[in-house]
């Protein structure tokens, strides 16, 4: 089978493409016909050993699959061959046949394309467990999403949307504000890109402040990190939840005297580990998201496909940040 492959640290032009052996199925694991593989920020930072997790090498990036069962391995109950299905398996999905443990499977709704089901576990189980079990988002609160337009923000600006918050998107073009209003915010921001001086700081903060309303931000998701996240902490109100989920533009740091005047509350998001601390609630709200899409209240966004033998350009793609909604790479033309 055909598998892209990291063999040295490196970007994404250091990825190869070569034959490799076809995966059996261990006892409790089924092998997965890959269809489609979603394509996430940590893919860029796996492959040059600046993710939590560093894989021995060769390996194949590739966070989240979807596709079909190929073959059962032994003791596998309630899966059956031909069946349509989503996996996680945090890196190794860039491949033609994957082997993934069965109880880790999520079924695909009837309906859904392999496209969207690989492109809504990690953005949407990201954004689903930062909103509703990080900042217990209410509704009629106000959302401050930080690269609104990128694969977990967009999926926050849906699904706060759908939990019943008013929805401030804020990313860096015109093009991409126009994309969060489309998925239902209630108002857009442009922010300038590159670094901001402490002026340009402050013009900020005021910007968002006015954008989110008189008291400011009760939420704010943070995709973002560097010198966008001071002002955002400026814009928010009283008692607000002030999430940290990514740094694209750096890791950034936060006077705290403003957690102490505002009583704001800075919440780390690290879905996966959560996922692998508590399966029972991450599988509750696998469940409570493919109803949403069932009831057509999220809906991924595929902005980019690639076959497998581009899914270097996919990741690069991702990487300068230029891309809106999920890219997804496919096994078959």
């Amino acid at each position: 089978m055909r598998a892209v492959l990291s063999k040295a640290v490196g970007g994404p032009d250091s990825l190869v493409v070569e034959e490799v052996m076809d995966p059996t199925p261990k006892p409790g694991e089924v092998v997965i016909e890959v269809k489609a593989v979603g394509i996430n920020y940590p893919d860029t930072l796996i492959i040059e050993d600046r993710y939590q997790f560093r894989p021995e090498r060769p390996f194949s990036p590739g966070a989240e699959v979807a596709g079909v069962v190929d073959a059962v391995g032994e003791g596998v109950k309630g899966v059956f061959k031909g069946d349509r299905v989503i996996a996680v398996p945090g890196w190794g999905g860039l491949v033609e046949r994957l082997a993934v443990p069965a109880s880790s499977l999520i079924p695909m709704p009837e309906g859904m394309s392999f496209e969207e089901a690989a492109a809504l576990t990690m953005t949407y189980g990201t954004s689903y467990y930062a909103l509703k079990d990080r900042a217990q988002l209410k509704p009629g609160e106000t959302l401050l999403v930080l690269g609104a337009a990128g694969g977990v923000g967009a999926a926050a600006v849906e699904l706060g949307k759908a939990m019943g918050a008013r929805v401030v998107a804020a990313a860096s073009t015109n093009d991409k504000v126009e994309f969060a209003l489309d998925l239902g915010a209630d108002n857009g921001l442009i922010y300038p890109s590159g670094a901001m001086d402490k002026a340009a700081q402050k013009a900020l903060s005021g910007e968002l402040k006015l954008a989110t309303g008189r008291d400011g931000a009760d939420v704010v998701y943070d995709a973002v990190g560097g010198d966008y996240a001071e002002p955002a902490l400026r814009a928010m109100d009283w008692n607000g939840r002030y999430l940290v989920v990514g740094f694209p533009a750096g890791i950034p740091s936060l006077p705290l005297n403003l957690t102490l005047l505002k009583s704001v509350s800075v919440i780390g998001v690290f879905w996966g580990a959560a996922v692998a601390r508590d399966p029972a609630a991450h599988a509750a709200n696998m469940a409570e998201l493919m109803q949403m899409w069932k009831d057509g209240k999220i809906k991924p966004r595929v902005s980019r496909t690639y076959p497998l033998e581009e899914a270097h350009e996919a990741i690069k793609a991702l990487g300068d940040r230029t891309a809106m909604g999920k890219i997804v790479v496919v096994t078959e033309g």
